[in-house]
């Protein structure tokens, strides 16, 4: 996947610095760069940036206000020399925010999440646009499910899935051999998952019992599922009755 990006900077050092860094990665497509707020809004209109690296503090729009603005917002790295606006930058959803002067494996770490979250937004948007698959719900057991990856479908039986995420509307499937999204609730894996395979260990997490490794406490009252993958996973309250119910201890 090509991502297109922009970079929203005053400082020129710091542009170089990402465009330095960036050369190391051919599925970014540098579409252009800013010195300021107010370019770098018209440059969103016009180019329609994946991704963009933005600074806070800029002469005649900030980072913020700029993001107030737009319609439509791509996935935002905040680039800036202030702690202080870290709080701020995540509740307005940012995929990450580098404090000045950043290393290559800190930038790397940035793009790894907005490439994770772009590939999400691209498997949601086919979905609703192709109508994925719809297969009626099945009652019982299921021993396979079907996702839409692209152009192709992809069948995942039962067997290989370690476990399973809710994200909003959906649902994040972890097996051997990767994971796959899924427009389906929690609830329905609850229900049609095998019982005597996975557990729901909490509201946002179900899994195979024979890949849980061991738990270890967390809190007082809460602990964490290590999987043999290496995974951790929170265990609820309730998840930990339902465990002991299954393992017996």
């Amino acid at each position: 996947m090509k991502i297109k990006a922009l970079i929203i900077e005053d400082e020129a050092p710091a542009r170089e610095i990402i465009k330095h860094y960036l050369k190391d990665y051919d599925n970014i497509e540098l579409a252009g760069e800013c010195q300021d707020g107010f370019s770098g809004l018209k440059s969103i209109s016009e180019i329609k940036p994946d991704l963009v690296f933005l600074d806070v503090q800029m002469p005649k729009l900030t980072g913020f206000e700029l993001l107030e603005v737009l319609d439509e917002k791509p996935q935002i790295i905040f680039t800036t020399a202030f702690d202080q606006y870290a709080i701020r930058a995540f509740e307005l959803n940012a995929v990450d925010y580098l404090l000045k002067p950043f290393h290559k494996e800190r930038f790397g770490e940035a793009l790894k999440k907005a490439v994770s979250r772009l590939s999400m937004e691209k498997t949601r948007s086919e979905e609703k646009e192709g109508k994925t698959l719809q297969l009626p719900e099945p009652q019982g057991p299921i021993n396979r499910i079907v996702v839409r990856k692209g152009n192709s479908i992809n069948i995942i039986p039962v067997k290989q899935i370690k476990y399973v995420e809710a994200q909003d509307d959906y649902v994040m499937i972890y097996h051997t051999t990767g994971k796959a999204l899924k427009q389906q609730t929690m609830k329905f894996y609850d229900a049609n998952l095998p019982k005597e395979s996975f557990v729901r260990i909490h509201r946002s997490y179900i899994v195979k019992i024979e890949e849980i490794n061991r738990l270890e406490p967390y809190t007082k009252d809460n602990y964490v599922a290590v999987l043999h993958s290496g995974d951790k996973l929170p265990v609820s309250r309730a998840g930990y009755k339902h465990l002991k119910e299954e393992l017996n201890f």
